[in-house]
């Protein structure tokens, strides 16, 4: 009959002579097996690692065990944990590979065998190499994300935007408008009464193109004041229509 205590006490001490600091007893309730019974910690870093200080070794991660009543012929409870750096995913496909190797090593003392398997795994995933392909994907992500930036479009920032554009939309027409218009003497300005008037408009139809034009007197219209006196000059053209309808009434009296 097998003493299935006395071979899980002897791997016990030969686990705590080959890994020395690396294995401790552990209370069941910090394990997170469903167990009361004795529960391990064992910790794995990669197996080319180099580094002389713990603090310095980029991943890590916890093998935690407990001999269940018939170990060796019936597999141990494990449980996996990340220590530094180690992703979820990749602590449940360790946990799965373990398991499955427990099965295939069922009848004889396996837990160095597990410790030794998920040594090689962490080497190969979270290795020297690997670690720089995973850095440089992280760099990568990070110049891919693009980083909203700006600042809310309030009514000051608005008008104050509208400010500079029409600014410098004015300073564009300066630099396409000709030389000899920007240096020219400013035009004598006439409101639009003052132009019928002066029977500047009975004229106009006639006028003689031969005529010198450099004795004429430039007249540049402001358009605001021709529209302010279209009332004034339809009431002094009325009134003068009348005055006119008066004389020939009364000379033909």
């Amino acid at each position: 009959m097998t003493d299935y205590g006395q071979e899980q006490e002897m791997e016990i001490e030969a686990l705590e002579a080959i890994l020395m600091d690396e294995f401790k007893e552990i209370h069941s309730s910090e394990s997170g097996l469903n167990t009361s019974n004795r529960c391990f910690h064992i910790t794995i870093s990669p197996q080319d690692d180099d580094a002389e200080d713990s603090t310095d070794i980029p991943v890590q991660l916890a093998l935690i065990f407990s001999h269940t009543e018939k170990y060796p012929d019936e597999p141990p409870l494990l449980s996996v944990k990340s220590i530094r750096g180690i992703q979820v995913g990749d602590l449940k496909v360790l946990k799965e590979k373990l398991e499955e190797e427990a099965s295939e090593n069922l009848g004889m003392a396996m837990v160095y065998t597990l410790v030794t398997s998920a040594k090689e795994w962490l080497s190969e995933k979270y290795g020297q190499d690997a670690s720089n392909e995973t850095i440089e994907d992280e760099e990568a992500a990070k110049d891919e994300v693009i980083v909203p930036h700006g600042e809310p479009v309030t009514i000051d920032t608005f008008l104050a935007w509208r400010e500079r554009f029409e600014a410098e939309l004015a300073l564009e027409r300066a630099k396409l408008m000709p030389e000899s218009v920007l240096t020219a003497p400013k035009e004598k300005k006439i409101s639009g009464r003052q132009w019928f008037e002066s029977g500047r408009a009975k004229g106009a139809a006639t006028v003689n193109e031969e005529s010198d034009e450099e004795d004429e007197e430039e007249i540049d219209f402001d358009d605001d004041d021709f529209e302010d006196d279209e009332e004034d000059m339809l009431e002094h053209y009325l009134a003068e229509k009348s005055d006119s309808s008066t004389h020939s009434s009364r000379r033909a009296n």
